[in-house]
């Protein structure tokens, strides 16, 4: 069952996402639901696309040969890991499953992140 309930509050204003979305890689995702608000990086050698590494209640570092992409527009379940991900517009990262670093808020340009 995905809750969605927050999915509203955390995706403040969209402006614009990746086109027909991507299919994310979960390899090492242990949660069995990825929540809208989740960072959403690429591996830069196979174009691959998936969710930020969690460790514990926070991301872990960023792998290698990563870059980030965007932010995941809406809530997901792992095993159905069709994803929208919002690349441009202004998320409350108040309300985001984890804590969004300065790095993050550096790559992600065209994201405003607010604290609503």
């Amino acid at each position: 069952v995905v809750d969605t309930g927050n999915d509203g509050i955390v995706i403040v204003n969209y402006v614009d996402g990746i086109r027909g979305g991507r299919t994310l890689d979960t390899t090492g995702i242990t949660n069995d639901v990825l929540k809208a608000g989740h960072i959403i990086i690429e591996d830069d050698t196979t174009d691959t696309y998936k969710p930020m590494p969690i460790s514990g209640t926070s991301y872990d570092e960023m792998p290698a040969s990563h870059s980030y992409v965007g932010v995941l527009q809406a809530s997901i379940l792992k095993r159905k890991p069709f994803a929208a991900i919002l690349i441009d517009g202004t998320v409350n990262e108040a309300a985001s499953p984890y804590a969004v670093t300065s790095a993050m808020k550096t790559a992600l340009k065209k994201i405003l992140f607010v604290n609503d």
